[in-house]
């Protein structure tokens, strides 16, 4: 018999995040002393309230099905979340609980996209929004930002992007890899175009609650009616509550998309996991203490341990404003050292220097690295120490 896949899996590139990952806990089971510097999750475990709450779930025999676009007390407590949070009022029929953030993005792709409409997507991009608009049948289009422009986008870029065939932008605020945030003006001028060529917006908030130096959060869904009727909220639980092991994330937004992916889920996943979705309620509906405790050490990190990154020959690199990661510009210390690309400079540092980085050719970006500081900060240091003695060894005039 002849086994062939379906195309639509054949144009799929695997996340290089975890692919990383697998690799440096592999060298490090077989024994040898790997810093994994890729991850994308918080290194603390899911607060105690949390927990207990799962548990006390699981003990009350609330273990079976519950509706397929989650269960109402945790649609509440979401609705509850933004309007403290965003200012941003919505109804249960205009909230959607999935099986995490990226469920929820896989899902309103499938419902929102016909064969070879497109989607604008900035670079440096999180590594799953081209293959889900991919999975959906559309095409992405991607829009390149630059170190000049703190690697965001402009209204302008976006409008010179947008042809008859566009059906929504993806903004990520913060953002993945770049840890970088849009403005207020800067989200108010992509609203503008988004109302004049009438597009939806995707506005993936998941890094909400970890933001730096004084700077805020806002929801382009904020900024005018118009914004909030054609935006949707992509967001959850786990990295502000360092939950992503419990898989809970949601949308907010149109009530006849919100529909069509309920529809969809009860023929896919039936309903988010049930425990998991217990505990998002008293993550949200809890005390807030842990998430705040846990935003300080990350920009205590950051401070540490940026100006020893950017002290490294070759390496070229912005602070960011939020989430988890660095994103330096190496493609000098990779040539110097040695590589043709920063793919193979990356390599070396897991084999060589034993710290396992992810290349930013997952993200559109061929000239980086993404670093990720949630891990301790000996280790980080420790890190950073043995990437710059290996340039240093390693680099050739």
């Amino acid at each position: 018999m002849t086994k062939k896949l379906a195309v639509r899996v054949n144009t799929l590139s695997p996340s290089s995040t975890l692919a990383i990952t697998a690799k440096a806990k592999e060298m490090k089971e077989s024994g040898i002393d790997v810093i994994g510097l890729g991850a994308g999750e918080p290194d603390y475990n899911t607060p105690a309230n949390i927990l207990d709450a799962a548990y006390d779930s699981m003990k009350e025999g609330k273990t079976k099905y519950t509706p397929s676009g989650g269960l109402l007390a945790l649609k509440d407590a979401v609705i509850a979340k933004l309007k403290k949070d965003q200012h941003l009022d919505y109804t249960r029929q205009e909230i959607m609980i999935g099986i995490g953030a990226k469920h929820v993005l896989y899902t309103l792709f499938q419902v929102l996209l016909d064969p070879g409409d497109e989607v604008i997507i900035p670079t440096p991009y999180w590594v799953s929004y081209p293959e889900q608009v991919k999975l959906a049948g559309g095409v992405p289009v991607f829009v390149k930002s630059s170190p000049e422009t703190q690697f965001k986008v402009t209204a302008e870029q976006i409008s010179a992007a947008v042809s008859p065939k566009t059906k929504a932008i993806i903004i990520n605020s913060p953002g993945n890899p770049t840890g970088m945030i849009y403005s207020d003006e800067e989200l108010r001028q992509i609203a503008i175009v988004c109302k004049e060529k009438d597009i939806w917006i995707i506005s993936d908030e998941i890094y909400e609650k970890l933001i730096y130096g004084g700077e805020r959060h806002v929801s382009i869904a904020q900024l005018s009616e118009d914004a909030k009727e054609r935006t949707f909220i992509i967001n959850g639980v786990s990295k502000s509550h360092s939950m992503t092991g419990w898989r809970i994330g949601y949308i907010a937004g149109n009530r006849e998309v919100v529909s069509a992916m309920t529809n969809l889920a009860s023929h896919s996943t039936s309903n988010p996991t049930t425990t998991s979705q217990y505990a998002a309620i008293e993550a949200y509906n809890g005390p807030q203490d842990t998430v705040e405790v846990m935003r300080k050490d990350f920009e205590l990190r950051l401070d540490r341990i940026y100006p020893q990154l950017k002290a490294i020959p070759g390496f070229k690199v912005i602070k960011p404003q939020g989430a988890f990661y660095l994103l330096p510009e190496v493609s000098e210390a990779a040539e110097k050292t040695g590589f043709s690309s920063v793919d193979d400079f990356a390599s070396a540092l897991l084999t060589e220097a034993k710290v396992a980085v992810i290349p930013g050719s997952g993200f559109g970006s061929p000239e980086t690295i993404r670093l990720s500081y949630a891990t301790s900060i000996d280790l980080l240091e420790e890190a950073v120490k043995r990437i710059h003695s290996y340039v240093e060894t390693n680099w050739k005039e």
